[in-house]
């Protein structure tokens, strides 16, 4: 029997991978607050990996790319600003087979990503030693990041706690036209590449209009993650 089950997952991550790299080679698909998809690094590629072996209820392949894998890394490396007993509860959530509470674990991870850093773009775009051309392109490469991660749960973020969820999308959407200039800024389209706007641009980008949004962003993150702790504790 512990023969058939470790054939079984075996060939359940040969389909995985055929099916990430299938992924990889499809053209950017069309996302509700814009046509951007990140390129993956390896936190979410691995993400990716789990999530589908959740979805998949193999809950024993999903332990094992958890467990090998860069996301329980990265939880490693950042334990000091991530909730505490985070990789302990995720992979608990594994063992016991909780498909709901595994994926709100991985939520609240990426959740702490993003907040963190949405704090560190502040932080950058408030700084006064820099050029304001300089902060805006710091603040551009830090949206890039916080979409990078914010992307892979926004449906769980959404399932979860829905004001939230539309909360960092609008203020995603206003960084980012702050970012661009013009028009764009409280409307435009969202993703660090989605730049099909029409409006031309009227100001030039602004850093210190960029903190309220990313900062709002932080805010709402804090919140979910706190709420998220709580529910499960």
């Amino acid at each position: 029997m512990r023969l058939s089950r470790v054939r079984s997952s075996r060939v359940w991550l040969v389909l995985l991978a055929a099916a990430l790299v299938a992924l990889a080679g499809e053209p950017a698909a069309a996302h509700h607050v814009g046509a951007y998809v990140p390129r993956d690094n390896e936190i979410s590629a691995n993400f990716k990996q789990i999530k589908f072996s959740i979805q998949a209820r193999k809950f024993d392949v999903a332990l094992r790319l958890f467990e090998t894998g860069a996301v329980r890394g990265e939880m490693r490396a950042q334990a000091a600003r991530l909730p505490a007993g985070l990789e302990e509860a995720t992979r608990a959530a594994f063992v016991a087979g909780d498909g709901p509470r595994s994926e709100r674990c991985l939520m609240v991870f990426f959740a702490a990503l993003v907040r963190d850093l949405a704090l560190d773009a502040d932080r950058r775009l408030a700084g006064t030693k820099e050029a304001p051309a300089a902060r805006v392109a710091a603040g551009q490469k830090f949206l890039e990041a916080i979409w990078r991660y914010y992307n892979l749960v926004d449906f769980a973020v959404g399932q979860y706690d829905p004001k939230a969820a539309v909360t960092v999308r609008l203020a995603f959407e206003e960084a980012e036209g702050y970012a661009q200039g013009g028009k764009t800024a409280g409307g435009g389209s969202a993703g660090p590449e989605a730049r099909g706007v029409a409006a031309r641009a009227v100001r030039a980008p602004d850093p210190e209009k960029m903190r309220e949004p990313v900062q709002r962003i932080a805010r709402t993150l804090s919140g979910l993650i706190e709420a998220s702790i709580t529910a499960w504790r």
